[in-house]
């Protein structure tokens, strides 16, 4: 065997191109080549192979270089750099589209209506933060050498309407309440307005917003829809649920099919309602017709245009009904009251039904108690009656208070009904048979057809007289 201590005449270091791989090979061949290990590593450090030496096959390469004669083996391996990571603007409302899906409920039926997830935020709410960039390491050559790495570029909001950033930029948040959305290049921004172009129905699903809601469509039986602000319908509604704080104004009709409700917080304006449920806090105004509904207003309800008539149903108001006709030929019902808030009038309806049923279960639990008192002077109330005696005592008293609180609040309801001076019903035209005027606790029915009148609380009665 002969050592060879002139090893680059045998052999030849190469690189690969960006040098993160140095390669050994024999050049000029001897089968009876040999080295040892430290010739072999001050070798490749003469060749300016001085990272990642892979000392293993040294190693083995001293030992059996017969192995290595033809071919090139890996003799230092260096390190790839690892490129930096783009910042990025992360947001903290999701925007997916795959959010759109049926809403499985807990016994695994599936809502086909309840589709919208909106992206609702409310003012100063937190919609955005930039997440900073990754700077990246350097890799290493087998010379030693660095090997640049490309740094994260940062991120930068796009900044749309109604959105205010952070003083360091870091962070962007809802200037208003309403529905994040991106615009043209990726802009964030926060909408107030909602819009729907076409019906809601089975592709758009329920709708929940924190601002005003416009559908160019109808409403179909059966959905939802939800505003904070207003609603605003370029159709009809059918016997669907509509609930707004502000106003909600329909351009067709309401047909209600006596089910779903039409509720808003301030004013309910539309064209016409049959078999329909309205509710507001303000006025209800409608241009045509009222049929067969159930309508509660907090100040005025308002049908006197061309048509203007209410028929059928009952039209709660707390000032004023003024309408160009109300009932029919056919003395269909129609029941008209006005003179204190929809909701006492009903709570006191209410209360007056739970005070019926309250005191038929007393009279029950009284008759009760006097057989088991009875049973109790003859001392002969085995335990198990004893017990029922405590617990109807204990029942007694419960009704008890619970009638005095029932009549108190009655006794409450009825003064503010005594409360009528604005009270007004305005017939612009005429008034059927088979109407009833209730002002506060008064009641009158109408019984011969009346033109152009005006009814109101005078003296403990319902007064008329003729229009100006």
């Amino acid at each position: 065997m002969v050592v060879h201590s002139a090893l680059s005449e045998y052999l030849s270091i190469s690189f690969s191109e960006d040098k993160e791989i140095a390669y050994l090979e024999f050049y000029q061949r001897d089968e009876g080549f040999a080295c040892s290990v430290e010739e072999l590593g001050a070798f490749l450090q003469r060749n300016k192979v001085l990272y990642g030496i892979q000392w293993d096959i040294v190693q083995r390469f001293a030992e059996h270089p017969g192995e290595y004669l033809s071919g090139k083996v890996p003799i230092a391996m260096g390190k790839a750099p690892a490129n930096g990571t783009d910042g990025q603007v992360q947001l903290s409302v999701s925007m997916d589209d795959k959010d759109r899906r049926p809403l499985e409920m807990e016994d695994g039926k599936v809502d086909y209506k309840e589709l919208i997830r909106l992206s609702n935020v409310r003012k100063g709410q937190l919609i955005a933060t930039l997440i900073p960039p990754v700077p990246g390491q350097p890799g290493m050559a087998v010379t030693g050498d660095p090997i640049p790495c490309k740094a994260g570029k940062a991120a930068r909001f796009k900044i749309g309407k109604n959105v205010l950033v952070s003083d360091d930029e870091s962070s962007m948040y809802a200037a208003i309440d309403g529905l994040i959305s991106y615009t043209d290049k990726g802009k964030i921004n926060v909408f107030p307005v909602y819009e729907v172009n076409g019906d809601v129905d089975y592709n758009t699903g329920n709708i929940d917003f924190v601002g005003t809601v416009v559908i160019r469509g109808n409403v179909l039986s059966g959905f939802t829809v939800k505003s904070e602000g207003d609603i605003r319908v370029i159709g009809g509604v059918e016997g669907a649920e509509l609930t707004a704080r502000g106003s909600i104004e329909i351009s067709g009709g309401i047909i209600g099919y006596n089910k779903g409700l039409v509720s808003a917080g301030a004013n309910v304006k539309v064209s016409f309602i049959q078999d329909g449920n309205v509710t507001a806090g303000e006025d209800i105004i409608v241009s045509q017709s009222i049929m067969h509904s159930n309508i509660r207003a907090g100040r005025s309800v308002l049908c006197n245009g061309a048509k203007g008539l209410i028929v059928g149903g009952t039209v709660q108001a707390g000032e004023k009904v003024v309408a160009r006709t109300i009932g029919n030929t056919m003395s269909t019902a129609t029941a008209i009251e006005v003179g204190v808030l929809p909701e006492l009038r009903n709570e006191i309806n209410d209360l007056r039904r739970q005070l019926r049923l309250l005191l038929e279960n007393a009279d029950k639990t009284k008759k009760a108690l006097y057989l088991l008192n009875q049973l109790a002077l003859n001392d002969s109330l085995p335990p198990d009656k004893l017990a029922m005696r405590i617990k109807l005592n204990a029942t007694q008293q419960s009704q008890q208070r619970e009638e005095v609180h029932i009549k108190e609040r009655v006794l409450e309801i009825e003064r503010m009904l005594e409360d009528t001076d604005k009270a007004r019903v305005e017939v612009v035209k005429t008034i059927y048979g088979g109407s009833k005027i209730v002002i506060g606790r008064y009641t009158k029915f109408v019984k011969d057809t009346a033109e152009r009148m005006t009814f109101y609380y005078s003296q403990g009665d319902i007064n008329m007289t003729p229009n100006v």
